[in-house]
Formats: structure tokens, sequence, C-alpha cells
């Protein structure tokens, strides 16, 4: 019974790619600056091979190691989760998906008024803790959603759950997704909650995404009609808006993504389990927190043992990264990155495949691993590693 784990710890790149300042990076690289780190450990993944990918000289190489490892290309226009999440799954993104520096435009915010019959507040990019420190007090005293974007493709409506409770915010994300469409057509509208009192406001664990739906089949549809299962942890289900995902739990942390994971490989079921633990890009690298990150990374080396040593004979590990998001460069949005691979598992030889030319190369590995038709824009390594 072939199963496969794919593993995505959000924003851990690997260095900056060639064309990384027309996305206006220069020298970044997450993981080399949280090696940095006195909260920094590695022993489990550098066992592996970590430290053997192209590019990765600021790591321990090992002369053998127990994995099959790449150094990966984002080949689609952007560094954002939705362009990246695609791509693993198969889609190469050739435009980037829009994004608004200045704000959405007024017919866009005119409508979303209209149909939740609220005001609009910020409207410009902002760092999601400093956005509701300095419009949360008006919120509450106004009802006023907060919306506010990055230099991500992303709609983003804050609101305190006193004043507009969970399920209500989501319905209002649900109507933005709607209206933002055709050309503004934004990868993610994100609920942002939040409780507490000013100034101490915090962001609770209800996050919610609304993705844009992918535009062709992507991975995890060839899986589900070929009668494989499609189990998603975290905000995969979101980020595909559902679609070829047969089973799904949300995550309220790493810890938590980590714990749901153990229990899935103690499931019997064919297919993919497809992981996204968001505490690396979130919580770390757009706050800038270099230790917070180093230490969420080690958590999860520390971790990496709990599940190895459950798998099963056919299983193959997948780990890898969406994009990056250097938590001590010159700003606090993703970063333009190459990303690591590490392949393992009992029928997996440990090859080093050095620097692969998609993302998309993982979908097609995974598609021939389980023997299905997959048409996607990468290249399989299926039999380089089996």
């Amino acid at each position: 019974m072939k199963r496969v784990f794919l593993i995505v710890l959000d924003s851990c790149g690997i260095g900056a790619m060639p064309d990384c300042v027309d996305f206006g990076d220069e020298n970044c690289n997450t993981l080399k600056r949280i090696s940095l780190s006195p909260f920094f450990s590695a022993e489990n993944l550098i066992r592996l091979g970590l430290g053997n990918i192209d590019g990765v000289d600021y790591l321990t190489k090992t002369e053998n190691p127990l994995a099959a490892v790449a150094r990966m290309t984002e080949k689609s226009k952007g560094k954002d989760t939705t362009i990246g999440h695609w791509e693993i799954s198969g889609i190469v993104s050739e435009n980037p998906l829009p994004t608004y520096p200045y704000g959405f435009p007024q017919n866009v915010l005119d409508e979303f008024s209209r149909c939740t019959g609220r005001g609009i507040l910020c409207n410009k990019p902002y760092s999601g803790t400093d956005v509701i420190r300095d419009y949360g007090r008006q919120h509450i005293e106004t009802g006023d959603l907060i919306v506010y974007t990055s230099a991500d493709s992303v709609f983003q409506i804050a609101a305190h759950e006193s004043i507009v409770p969970p399920e209500k915010l989501y319905e209002h994300c649900r109507i933005a997704r709607e209206i933002l469409c055709g050309e503004n057509a934004v990868g993610r509208v994100i609920a942002r909650p939040f409780e507490g009192e000013y100034p101490d406001f915090r962001r609770t664990s209800n996050r919610h995404d609304f993705s844009l739906e992918p535009p062709r089949k992507t991975l995890l549809d060839a899986l589900s009609e070929n009668g494989k299962n499609v189990y998603a942890i975290g905000k995969i289900y979101d980020i595909f808006a559902g679609k070829g995902v047969n089973e799904y739990v949300f995550t309220s942390c790493n810890a938590d993504g980590m714990d749901k994971t153990l229990e899935a490989v103690g499931k019997d079921f064919e297919g993919l389990c497809f992981v996204n633990l968001v505490d690396y890009d979130m919580l770390y690298g757009h706050r800038q927190d270099v230790d917070g990150y180093a230490k969420a990374f080690t958590a999860f080396d520390n971790w990496l043992p709990s599940f190895v040593s459950k798998m099963k004979e056919e299983d193959i590990l997948m780990i890898t990264a969406d994009h990056g998001c250097d938590p001590g460069d010159s700003h606090t949005d993703h970063t333009r990155e190459y990303t690591p691979l590490v392949v393992y598992g009992k029928p997996v030889k440990p090859v080093n495949l050095g620097t692969r030319q998609s993302f998309a190369d993982i979908a097609a590995t995974v598609a021939d691993y389980f023997e299905i038709p997959f048409d996607c824009d990468g290249e399989s390594f299926i039999k380089e590693i089996i």
C-alpha cells in the first residue's frame, strides 16, 4: 500500500534565486539566516542529507546521507503561498497574481461595503500585527472592517471576535471572494480574527483562507480521480479551495500539525497526505523573528524521528517549502528563493538530484510513484530515486 507524506515547511527557502532582484529581494536566505541562531539544530535533517543540497554550504555535509535531496527552482512568476503550492502540485504560473501596493480599487471596496453593510478601514499594505494595533480601536468603535494587503496577492480582513464573530467574518470573506474575480482575482482572501483590549490585541487561531481555485487539474485531482486518498493537514484544503481533497483537518499551530501528521501515518489509506506547517511563515518569517524561526525548525527536526519510526514499507516522505521568508532581511515580505527537497523511505535511493528546474517535478514524481496518468508542468525523477 503506497503512501506519500508531503510536508511543506512554509517559507523555508534555502537561498536567493538568480532573479530575486526582480521580486524586490537581495541576499535572502531563510535557512542560512536561522542556522546562525543559537537555538538552531538540524541534526536529523542533516543526517538525511539537508546539508548536501546544492548551495547549502552553511550546513554540515554527510558522507552517507539517508535520503535523496535536491534544490528546487520556482519556475512560476511569484513568491507566494498559492503559486508555490500550485507549482508543487504540477502547475507553473506564467503570470503573477495581482498585487495592490497602493490598496484596492475603490469600486471593489464600494461593492464589498455594500454587500457586507460595513465600512472599510486601512486599505493599504500592512503588517498583520501592526494593523490591528493601529486600527483595532477604531474598528471596535465603528464596526468597520480592517481591510489590508501585503506584497502577496491577498485581500485580508481583520475583525475583533467580539464585534464580528469568526463565522460572520468568514461570510464576509466569501462575499469578497466572489467580488475579487477577473483582473482582481487575488490568490487568497484571508480572515484575520483577533481578540484582546487596546493596545494588547492579539490574533487568534481562527484564521481561514479562501483561495482562488487552481486554473486546471492538479496532482490532488489526478490522485482522487484515480481512487487514491488525498488527506490534507493544515491550510492545504484552503489553498486548493478543496479541489481534489478527500479528507482534511485544520491545525492551530505547527505542534498541532505535527501531532495530526503522526495520527495520519497510523491510518490505513493509499494516497497522499499533504501537510502545511504555517508557523514558520506566519509567526516568525513575517515578524522578523530569527530565533523564533530557529526554535520552530529545531522542534520539527526533533519531531522527525517519531514520524520516521512509524513509516511503512512503501511509504515515502517528502519535505520541501513553497517560497522563502527571510526573517533577517530588509523587509517583512516573502522572498524569492530556492527551496529544499528531502525524499526519504525504504524504496528511496539516497541520491543527490542536483538543482531541479521546477517545483512541479514533485507532482510528476508522486504521480509516477502511484502509476497514475497526470499531464503536468514537471519532470519526474522517480527512476532516479526508486
